[in-house]
């Protein structure tokens, strides 16, 4: 079935690059892969660190982002149990193969001087907790098997949420879809719809242009070091 399978990666906005690529690659082993002039956004730097081949930690440093205040309860949750603006990131958790990886990962944590509460056991997973630099709110966790949606779909907490027994259902199987044999046109603005964020007159164009077109003219398949 055609779905998305992971995250390729996720990027948090900064306005110290050299001190997060420091914390990540120091704190939590992760390999510096990428960094470079963000992509058509001029003054923006874009850099990559590596948990896996397909698992990515981005950031991106832009020159307005040192303006912005961090806000906990708004811009920032401050940890896994307390709340931030909707859509924002309450916390990120990363993965270990094993316990033992785990309580390694714990003490390189904690030898760089930085907290850490746990493991803690989730029944699906066991968990340890700690913060990142700018207030991030980060998780290392692992799990034998995958989560077993029997056990794990609670019709009570979802009631809660809004969500029906015959949507849950749905939910956890979503319908299957076959790629047609021609690509689905672009669909016609709908205001009810997630809209990203840009300039109306160039968002128009952005969904006026063909995808070739936008292929065409946003392409940067060239590295910057050869």
């Amino acid at each position: 079935m055609i779905k998305a399978r992971g995250v390729h990666h996720i990027a948090f906005s900064t306005a110290d690059m050299k001190k997060q690529v420091e914390f990540f690659s120091d704190v939590l082993g992760m390999p510096l892969v990428a960094i470079f002039p963000m992509h058509g956004v001029p003054g923006g730097i874009h850099c990559f660190l590596e948990g896996s081949a397909e698992c990515l930690i981005s950031f991106v440093q832009l020159p307005e982002i040192a303006d912005i205040a961090i806000e906990y309860g708004k811009t920032h949750a401050g940890s896994g149990s307390l709340p931030s603006a909707p859509g924002t990131l309450q916390h990120l958790a990363l993965v270990v193969d094993t316990d033992d990886e785990l309580l390694a990962l714990r003490d390189r944590i904690r030898s760089r001087g930085v907290n850490v509460l746990g493991p803690m056991d989730h029944g699906m997973c066991r968990s340890m907790y700690f913060a990142g630099p700018e207030g991030l709110s980060l998780e290392i966790a692992t799990s034998d098997e995958p989560v077993d949606p029997k056990h794990w779909l609670d019709p009570e907490a979802a009631a809660e949420v809004g969500i029906t027994p015959a949507m849950m259902e749905r939910m956890a199987k979503p319908d299957a879809f076959d790629r047609p044999a021609e690509p689905v046109a672009q669909p016609p603005y709908d205001p009810a719809k997630p809209h990203m964020l840009y300039p109306k007159p160039v968002y128009e164009q952005l969904l006026a242009m063909s995808d070739q077109q936008l292929w065409d003219a946003t392409r940067f398949s060239d590295p910057p070091v050869k």
